[in-house]
Formats: C-alpha cells, structure tokens, sequence
C-alpha cells in the first residue's frame, strides 16, 4: 500500500494510519565519522529509548546510554545530559523522511527547530539516519551522523 507525502500525519477518523505509527523501541545506536567512516557505539552496547508516533501527529523521540549511573553530584547529573538525546514535537513525513517540529527538548537549542530523519520501515523493523552534521552530543567528531535500529 502505497502512502503520499503527509504534511500532518494525523489520521482522519476511518483511515489507515501510515505504517509508522506506533512504538518503536530501541535496539541499537551508532555514530558514523563522515570523515574516517568509522562507526562507533556513542551510547554504548545496549542503549536504551523509544519513538513513539501518535495517529495524531506527534513523535516522542528518547534515548540514553546504557550503564549510566546515579546522579547524586551537581557534575554527576550534569554528566547525565551527555548520554541522553530527547524532543517531541510535531511531525510529519516526507517521502522517506520524518520532519519533527521540535516543541519540547533536552536541549533547548532544538526548540523551534525542524529535525529531518530519513527512515526505511522493512516489517517491524525501522531504520533511522540522521543527516550529517555535527551532533551536540559528538561535536569532537565533526561532521557525523546517527544510525539507530527500531523494532515494534
């Protein structure tokens, strides 16, 4: 079944919800250097994070690293912001693309700002790219981009 560009994607009363609609739960996470191709883990083994998307057109994107510890110090939960990436917002799809119109984030740089992720949903499996460029999370990398998989 094929699914036109949406410039919301919430589904009218009746209709079929586009295929990714729904939640999507984390299975990995990578960080590929544009210059060297070299893919490295930035979250760790095992990450942990959802996407949720709303027949109603909204996303929940979360993800942290795996084996963060405790935030009982100032620094230590300042630390705990380097392991984390988190925004909702509106979103809306665009031929392999979702576009967030961020409205909430853990970094308030992204607030008002649209974030572009290019997907391919093969089953219940979901494929994230983001575009390359330099991550907040990973500036020491330069130009690099995310790679996560998502399974319903």
């Amino acid at each position: 079944m094929a699914f036109p560009d949406h410039p919301h994607i919430a589904a009218q009363p009746g209709s079929t919800p586009h295929p990714v609609v729904g939640t999507w739960r984390l299975v990995s996470y990578d960080v590929v250097a544009r210059s060297t191709g070299e893919r490295i883990p930035a979250m760790g083994e095992r990450p942990a994070g959802y996407t949720i998307f709303s027949r109603e057109g909204r996303v929940w994107f979360l993800l942290t690293a795996d084996d963060r510890a405790r935030g009982d110090s100032e620094a230590q939960r300042a630390q705990l912001l380097e392991t984390l990436i988190a925004y909702t917002g509106r979103y809306r799809i665009e031929g392999d693309d979702w576009v967030t119109t961020v409205d909430v984030a853990w970094n308030p740089a992204w607030v008002g700002t649209e974030q572009r992720r290019q997907f391919v949903l093969e089953g219940d499996t979901l494929q994230v790219l983001t575009p390359w460029r330099v991550m907040p999370n990973w500036a020491d990398l330069g130009q690099n981009r995310g790679s996560g998989l998502r399974r319903r």
